[in-house]
């Protein structure tokens, strides 16, 4: 099976920068840890798959090769490195990246890792919004606001899920751990399981009295404002993730993220080729003889075009840096004006015995060769630049 784009796996552009990369990764970690998804082993694969991103990203000189050669410029344990995508242990991973657990607040990993226990974390799950964007908004960068409505912190225990916020007490089962081993005997001698606790589901602490509005969950359905910076660049159908702002979790876990997929509302005058915009602009017949200057909508107001004497239909001309932003970058696309001819469908007498001399003049004649490039030409010439 073929790799997975790096970049792609911790949900990152090209150009992103160290920090990052770095929140990146730990939103992953945060995702995929084991002690959030035990016996989990497509979290634990997700959580190496990460971490082995991050492994190369976070070194500008293995950075540098991925970019260039791909993962042939990095194979071989990352580069030079073990490569945690290929054999590392859990621990491994914890030992040279234990800053980026220690900063989740937990210490040493999710819920302690003392006596080789492992208290679990509760997670709120993701939600998805749907945000459609006038191609004004995508060109130049938006800050909304949108009323979501999803499980929120119930305000009357604060998320404790206990009455009155002071009624838990140490899970007797498991002694706080959130775990219970189990010693068997077999024919190989004794094996030793571990597995969550029955009693508190892994949270280490029950509840003696629980809040009565929230029946000791600590959420409750409700609605929250969200605010949303959406940079210039986005396109149709993008998701960007909100950390933090899905669901929130039970007696305060961590809280899930928001999923937003970008959704392009259709332009009057523009369609959009990748971060060119496309215009039509329609000449009449002796405009395209005789040559013309012309007003054209941009996306940031009007332009004046000149059209050259003799334009052919399907002329495209081009207005550079008049398109749409790249993704996180002061580069632009361009405006490209495709040009059409319009062709009246009445005319008057005196229209009529003009055109019909004109019919009769060899200049008026289509001669290819002679008055239009091949469409291979222009097309070399657009694509050059």
């Amino acid at each position: 099976m073929a790799q997975r784009d790096y970049y792609e796996i911790l949900e990152v552009s090209k150009n992103a920068s160290a920090d990052e990369i770095k929140k990146a990764y730990r939103r992953k970690a945060l995702r995929y840890h084991p002690d959030k998804n035990p016996g989990d082993p497509e979290a634990e694969a997700k959580f190496k798959e990460a971490a082995d991103a991050y492994e190369v990203l976070r070194d500008p000189n293995k950075r540098n090769r991925y970019d260039q050669f791909g993962h042939a410029g990095v194979k071989n344990g990352a580069a030079g490195g073990a490569g945690f995508g290929g054999g590392m242990s859990m621990d491994d991973i914890f030992s040279q990246f234990g800053d980026i657990f220690e900063e989740f607040g937990f210490g040493g990993g999710f819920g302690g890792r003392s006596s080789g226990g492992r208290r679990r974390v509760n997670r709120g799950t993701n939600i998805r919004v749907k945000v459609k964007l006038t191609l004004e908004e995508i060109a130049n960068g938006v800050n909304k606001k949108i009323k979501v409505n999803k499980y929120v912190t119930c305000d009357t225990c604060g998320g404790t899920g206990a009455k009155d916020g002071s009624s838990y007490q140490t899970c007797s089962t498991c002694n706080g751990m959130g775990q219970v081993r189990q010693v068997t005997n077999t024919f190989l001698g004794q094996m030793q399981t571990t597995s969550t606790c029955p009693s508190c589901g892994g949270e280490g602490r029950t509840i003696s009295q629980k809040c009565t509005a929230c029946t000791g969950n600590g959420i409750v359905k409700g609605e929250e404002v969200i605010p949303l910076d959406i940079p210039a660049g986005v396109e149709d159908g993008m998701q960007l993730s909100v950390s933090g702002k899905g669901n929130a979790a039970a007696r305060g876990g961590v809280p899930g993220d928001m999923i937003v997929l970008i959704e392009q509302i259709e332009h009057e005058d523009f369609s959009r080729d990748g971060n060119n915009i496309l215009y039509n602009l329609y000449i009449s017949f002796p405009e395209a003889v005789l040559g013309t200057s012309v007003s054209v909508p941009t996306i940031d107001g009007k332009a004046k075009i000149k059209v050259e004497p003799g334009t052919q239909a399907g002329r495209i001309l081009r207005l550079r840096n008049k398109g749409i932003p790249f993704l996180q970058s002061s580069s632009r696309g361009d405006l490209l004006i495709n040009i059409n001819i319009w062709t009246p469908k009445e005319l008057s007498k005196d229209e009529k015995e003009i055109l019909e001399k004109l019919k009769e003049s060899d200049n008026f004649k289509p001669n290819p060769g002679k008055n239009e490039r091949s469409f291979f030409e222009k097309m070399r010439e657009y694509f050059s630049g």
